[in-house]
């Protein structure tokens, strides 16, 4: 398992940006919700009051108890979720929202001001909850990602996303798959005819269109995907074929060279009205078929060994730009600039055709 130090990276063992940390079903106000990422542990859980999601250090600054652990403490049995506050199951110090103790149940005395733990920037969005991760502690430097599709009728929404886990695979591994324009013919059955990347600011850009032995009818009009990193973790493709749709990927850093998976998929009726039960079992069919294509990529990841530098070749794709663009994110804000100015702007492999600006043109290719 490498690590940010050994792919040369930058200063920070884990990225700045939005992650996905959880599905929104999971996260109930009964009872926390013990998560692991960026090194670290949380309790994360719905406060009863508010109804919104809470992210919390976990172990209470009293005696180091992990507050999200417990089953059989009283407080754990009677339920340690109180309004928006979450009580400890040791001693039953109390925390708000905002990480401060606000009751301690056998003291008198004035609660100490370093009674607290850190409380998260978190987001719902689209079913899955967000946090925003900043090793300097700044505020976000974008919106966390949402589609308008997501609340138009005559799109069906994913009901749950697909876990797929924790691999011990570092997160630079999977942003390659941006610019790996080679792939997708021995992996995917593709036969790319127009490929290009895109890199400005916090985005990275792929512009695909070719056939597909999967998500493309054979015959048919060609698979076009123009797939956006959004930051370090969330991408979002764009995709036609047998339906429009958009596929969504989430990988979110556990400890250094670990990293978890998600997947799930939006699809458009097919005769654009309110999605009917018809509309649900065709979109539950092209979600895993576009889940079996998303799992030849995870398959690679899981079982590869650390490409820290690459034997790259003309035709492979922009992988040493995507690389310079990726380390803003382990790297001061103040760095970010340089290492954009190496990269800004569109680029095409040796031997493939650009996407084109005409989108007919695709249409009678």
């Amino acid at each position: 398992m490498a690590t940010t130090k050994d792919y040369g990276i930058g200063e920070f063992d884990f990225p700045r940006g939005w992650f996905m940390i959880a599905d929104s079903h999971d996260v109930g106000s009964d009872k926390p919700l013990a998560v692991r990422y960026f090194g670290r542990d949380f309790a994360l859980y719905r406060g009863k009051e508010s109804g919104k999601v809470v992210l919390l250090d976990a172990y209470c600054p009293h005696m180091g108890t992990h507050m999200a652990l417990n089953s059989t403490s009283y407080v754990a049995q009677d339920g340690p979720i109180e309004g928006d506050s979450l009580r400890c199951p040791y001693h039953a110090w109390r925390f708000g929202a905002d990480g401060k103790c606000n009751h301690i149940p056998y003291s008198s005395g004035p609660i100490p001001p370093a009674a607290k733990v850190r409380s998260w920037p978190v987001k719902e969005s689209m079913g899955a909850v967000f946090v925003w991760h900043d090793p300097e502690g700044g505020e976000p430097e974008w919106e966390a990602p949402f589609l308008s599709e997501w609340d138009e009728p005559n799109w069906v929404r994913w009901d749950r996303i697909d876990d797929l886990g924790t691999i011990n695979t570092h997160p630079q591994e999977i942003v390659d798959n941006i610019t790996d324009a080679a792939h997708f013919g021995p992996v995917h059955g593709s036969r790319t005819r127009y490929f290009e990347n895109e890199f400005k600011g916090h985005l990275a850009i792929q512009r695909m269109a070719g056939g597909h032995r999967t998500l493309a009818a054979e015959g048919g009009p060609l698979l076009v995907t123009e797939a956006i990193y959004n930051g370090p973790s969330i991408l979002i493709t764009r995709m036609s074929g047998l339906y429009d749709s958009y596929i969504f990927i989430a990988h979110t850093p556990v400890d250094d060279g670990s990293t978890h998976v998600w997947h799930s998929l939006l699809v458009k009726t097919a005769k654009g009205g309110a999605a009917t039960d018809e509309d649900r079992a065709a979109a539950k069919m092209f979600s895993d078929m576009a889940l079996a294509a998303f799992a030849q990529d995870f398959e690679v990841w899981k079982y590869k060994k650390p490409c820290l530098t690459g034997m790259f070749v003309q035709g492979d794709g922009a992988f040493l730009k995507q690389r310079a663009w990726y380390k803003q994110f382990y790297n001061p804000r103040a760095m970010k600039q340089e290492f954009l100015k190496q990269v800004e702007g569109i680029h095409v492999p040796r031997g493939m055709q650009a996407f084109p600006k005409d989108h007919a043109e695709l249409a009678a290719a």
